[in-house]
């Protein structure tokens, strides 16, 4: 395994287009070093459009972080507060442990046992 025993967490947020670069800024400001944003589209409001007979909006941004877990905590109390994650409707964020890990640039950021 590449990377095995890093101390990585993937923060992946999905949120209401158009609201991404407002969130990956504020997680930016709090160390995140970068981020992957890409667009979604929602399948749980199909029964409510057709319940409730109003139009949602489904498509959605997809933003994945890289984080150190000692960075984690502040990054996602950012993102939360520029996303108003908290308010219902607004999004979701949730963290992933990263096992494998090949290919990213930065990557000694995130190793500090690699020497390469």
């Amino acid at each position: 395994m590449v990377g095995y025993g890093l101390d990585i967490k993937c923060i992946v947020a999905i949120v209401e287009r158009g609201r991404a670069d407002k969130v990956v800024k504020a997680a930016k400001a709090k160390g995140a070093s970068g981020a992957t944003i890409f667009y979604g589209r929602g399948t749980g409001e199909t029964e409510v459009k057709k319940f409730l007979k109003m139009h949602i909006e489904s498509s959605k941004e997809v933003i994945l972080i890289l984080a150190h877990v000692g960075q984690k905590d502040d990054i996602i109390e950012a993102m939360v507060e520029a996303g108003r994650l908290k308010e219902p409707g607004t999004g979701i964020l949730f963290t992933v442990d990263i096992d494998d890990l090949v290919g990213l640039k930065h990557r000694k950021n995130f190793n500090k046992d690699d020497n390469n």
